[in-house]
């Protein structure tokens, strides 16, 4: 499903080889993230190792904002860690903008702290994430993606929606350059085999050294406030 390295790559794919979610699996979507209060902290998560202080910045999916990760940032917080929004209000998709935004805050926290950060990026938040990691890696420890298609093409319901914003993504063509290969730092890929927002096939790594896959059967919008989603956050970010 990924891309030849070097050759152009494309955000969706238009050859009917990867299955689109379909309406249906969306408006679940929908009902899942209105079920759940996600400023809140992640419930029934279980003993989580402590952090160690470091910058974890965390990085809101499409058409989201900071305050759908404050809850999530706050137990990380609780954990430890210097946790950080990206400060950019909507992600509205690879604009100039949110390019800036994702580099500023990566420099100011690093810098701040004197050591590398981690990314948690949900969704298009990971592609960013992905993005900023392999032009810094060195200053990033780690980037874990939560249901994002950084494995591109993807196919999406809400395709319609993302190309209507295509004149606001001057960002885009130096954001699919940076995704032509993995970053060269440890990932981890959290994914649902039921996603209904995005192919989850587009969701998973290549094989490879510090790179790993892990599954997570859940709605695509409410698995940041998934336990096991959270758990395994906490284990990998408190890895060295």
């Amino acid at each position: 499903m990924s891309a030849v390295p070097h050759e152009p790559l494309t955000l969706f794919d238009r050859s009917g080889a990867l299955a689109r979610p379909g309406w249906h699996e969306l408006a679940a979507e929908a009902l899942a993230l209105l079920r759940i209060r996600l400023r809140r902290a992640p419930q029934g998560v279980g003993p989580a190792p402590c952090g160690d202080g470091h910058p974890v910045i965390v990085l809101p999916a499409f058409l989201c904002s900071d305050v759908m990760s404050r809850g999530f940032r706050d137990w990380l917080g609780g954990l430890g860690y210097a946790t950080e929004g990206w400060g950019a209000g909507v992600n509205l998709g690879p604009t100039a903008g949110a390019a800036a935004a994702t580099e500023r805050i990566l420099i100011r926290a690093t810098e701040a702290a004197g050591c590398r950060a981690s990314i948690v990026g949900v969704s298009l938040g990971g592609v960013l994430g992905r993005a900023v990691a392999s032009a810094h890696p060195a200053r990033v420890r780690r980037v874990i993606t939560v249901c994002s298609p950084f494995r591109l093409p993807t196919a999406s319901p809400l395709e319609a929606v993302y190309r209507m914003l295509a004149p606001l993504h001057r960002a885009e063509t130096a954001m699919l350059a940076r995704l032509q290969s993995p970053p060269p730092v440890p990932t981890v890929a959290i994914y649902s085999p039921s996603d209904g927002v995005v192919a989850w096939q587009s969701c998973i790594d290549e094989p490879g050294p510090q790179r790993e896959n892990i599954a997570i059967d859940n709605h695509h919008t409410t698995m940041l406030a998934n336990p096991q989603a959270a758990q395994i956050i906490a284990e990998r970010l408190a890895l060295p």
